[in-house]
């Protein structure tokens, strides 16, 4: 536990460095956010600096080398389906800073190149045989054998798209991926996990800590946006870090509040192409909430606090 409160610290540290000398690197060289101009509320974000995703993904990467929690083939694994992850969102927002647009990579481009890494990650899953998961609020396991892969693969992309629409508030996605990833790394510790389980608990750690320094510059009014870089990367760790402890039943738990805004956005589009109407002021459904007259600040935090509350709640059984 020592070591992984230490882990936690100097990925806060090397995270605020990245930032503090990434972001003007970011802002000389133009690579500033494209928005939306239906988003009247955001016009005054204009030119903030974005892919901010790789400070906190590169430097916890380093510091989880440095102790080395990289060696074990698992936990390689996951940050390489991270890294995987985050390379698609560079492209993505790399393609929006070249065509100075909102559009990226086209939906199915994306789409392929999601798929493609949460099959392979899914396979992986099955052949080294994590394919046992916990029941939430009960001490039962259950073996999902080949189920794992259409189950895993799925997973990989909701979470992945989910987190992705959940990151269109300051401090919205980073906050709510720090409590995700916090009760996660203390849930895997008590629910006696293996060596290579609680390795994991140090990557949810690491980023937890890289997310925090993070925070210190996304909050509003944000200096750097992560991007789909970073949005994308995130929900691959969650996914992954669920899903090779044998928690993937958790995240629709923990992870409430993408699930909201994931399922908000089907809601409205499936109602809209019906009805011609919509049920929510704007979707996701952090936007309805900010057409409301809400501040972003107050969203962000309702949202992680809710994570938060849900999180607790998932820890007692093990308390």
């Amino acid at each position: 536990m020592n070591q992984s409160i230490l882990i936690l610290i100097l990925s806060f540290i090397a995270c605020f460095i990245a930032c503090v000398i990434t972001i003007p690197l970011l802002r000389r060289l133009k690579v500033s956010q494209y928005i939306l101009g239906y988003v009247t509320e955001h016009k005054e974000k204009s030119g903030t600096p974005t892919m901010g995703g790789l400070t906190f993904i590169i430097s916890s990467i380093l510091v989880l080398a440095f102790f080395k929690v990289v060696k074990y083939h698992i936990c390689f694994a996951l940050l390489s389906i991270a890294f995987a992850y985050m390379l698609v969102g560079f492209m993505d927002d790399f393609l929006k800073l070249k065509r100075q647009d909102n559009l990226g990579l086209k939906p199915y481009q994306k789409i392929i190149f999601q798929f493609g890494i949460a099959l392979i990650a899914s396979l992986f899953c099955f052949i080294n045989g994590l394919t046992e998961v916990y029941i939430p609020f009960t001490d039962g396991l259950v073996e999902l054998g080949w189920v794992s892969i259409p189950l895993y693969t799925f997973v990989f992309i909701a979470i992945t798209n989910c987190v992705n629409l959940t990151d269109g508030l300051d401090s919205l996605a980073a906050g709510v991926s720090l409590a995700y990833l916090l009760i996660l790394a203390f849930l895997i510790i008590l629910q006696n996990a293996s060596i290579t389980s609680f390795s994991i608990s140090k990557i949810c750690f690491a980023i937890s800590g890289a997310l925090i320094a993070y925070l210190l510059f996304n909050t509003n009014k944000a200096s750097v946006f992560m991007g789909d870089t970073g949005s994308l990367s995130l929900g691959a760790v969650i996914g992954a870090c669920s899903i090779f402890t044998g928690n993937v039943f958790y995240i629709p738990l923990l992870g409430i509040m993408f699930v909201v805004s994931g399922v908000s956005v089907i809601i409205q589009v499936l109602y809209y192409k019906k009805t011609k109407k919509r049920v929510f002021l704007m979707a996701p459904l952090h936007h309805h909430f900010q057409m409301k007259g809400n501040s972003e600040s107050k969203i962000s935090f309702a949202y992680f606090s809710l994570t938060l509350i849900i999180g607790a709640v998932c820890l007692l059984n093990y308390l």
